[in-house]
């Protein structure tokens, strides 16, 4: 046996012939509690951030459907406020020259009454 074999053999407590002197042992890595707590946390703060840029985002829609809602209501009062002005003003020509108007008598004052 030669020096190195004999390191080995010592190593590993015993020694066989046509075996590799150094082994591998299998063993199963796994994190541990303070790993598994920060790596909790960390999910916990990407969640709470893709949940403030999705509120972020309803409420900035939300604004603009509002000004445009604001902004539908008054052009809404104002042409309601056009109807009415534009009936007002062709009612003057339409009783102006209807057939009921051109056959009406204008009378003048026969007499004025005194106190």
């Amino acid at each position: 046996m030669t020096y190195s074999s004999a390191v080995a053999a010592s190593r590993r407590g015993y020694a066989r012939r046509n075996q590799n002197s150094v082994s591998y042992l299998a063993t199963a890595k796994t994190l541990g509690p303070v790993s598994n707590s920060i790596i909790l946390i960390v999910l916990a703060c990407l969640i709470g951030l893709l949940y403030l840029t999705q509120v972020t985002r309803t409420n900035s829609f939300s604004y603009s459907i509002h000004s445009l809602q604001t902004q539908q209501s008054q052009l809404q009062d104002q042409k309601a406020n056009l109807e009415v002005t534009a009936a007002r003003l062709q009612s003057l020509n339409r009783v102006a020259s209807s057939n009921v108007a051109k056959n009406l008598v204008s009378v003048t004052p026969a007499g004025t009454i005194e106190p």
